[in-house]
């Protein structure tokens, strides 16, 4: 059975229709994957960058999608390569660590207007900034994007089982933030 997904790709392949399908995979993934990017860099601006090179990426890449996993979880994971690769050339530029980058992108959003948070957010977005890269990555995607274990799973490469610890510590490490700050 041929899904929309497969007529979609189909198209993204085809010189013909390439242009149109790609129209159609930006309405339909543009949103989703700007916040998965935003929960990563933090900043609108750094969030429209990375998700423009993002597409970039995948507009380039389509020939050499396998179909080996799903269209969204290839597209997921370049962009969260994409972030990842973002803030640590934006570390190694100015000369600091990755957590310098994450707790500077948090301090700014105060002041970001399209930071539509209170000021419990800012203390989870903190809390967050605690964590290490690939908890901060676990947790985001379950908490604020509620991606299924299975389908974070193609997308960072690692099996549900760990996953599912990932996500148990982050939160256990969060509580203990919120509560001691």
């Amino acid at each position: 059975m041929v899904t929309e997904e497969d007529k979609l790709l189909e198209h993204l392949k085809s010189e013909v229709y390439k242009e149109q399908a790609f129209k159609t995979l930006l309405k339909l993934y543009k949103e989703r994957l700007y916040w998965h990017i935003r929960h990563i860099v933090k900043t609108h601006a750094d969030a429209d960058d990375v998700l423009q090179n993002t597409f970039i990426k995948v507009y380039k890449g389509i020939d050499n999608f396998k179909g080996e996993s799903k269209l969204f979880s290839w597209m997921y994971r370049i962009a969260t390569n994409e972030a990842i690769t973002f803030i640590n050339k934006k570390a190694r530029r100015l000369n600091v660590s990755n957590e310098e980058i994450q707790s500077h992108a948090i301090r700014n959003l105060e002041s970001d207007v399209y930071f539509e948070g209170d000021d419990i957010q800012l203390k989870l977005q903190r809390a967050i900034a605690t964590l290490p890269e690939k908890q901060q990555l676990v947790f985001n995607m379950k908490y604020f994007e509620d991606i299924k274990y299975k389908d974070m799973s193609e997308i960072l490469d690692t099996s549900e089982g760990a996953l599912k610890a990932s996500y148990h510590i982050a939160v256990k490490k969060i509580e203990s933030y919120l509560i001691n700050n």
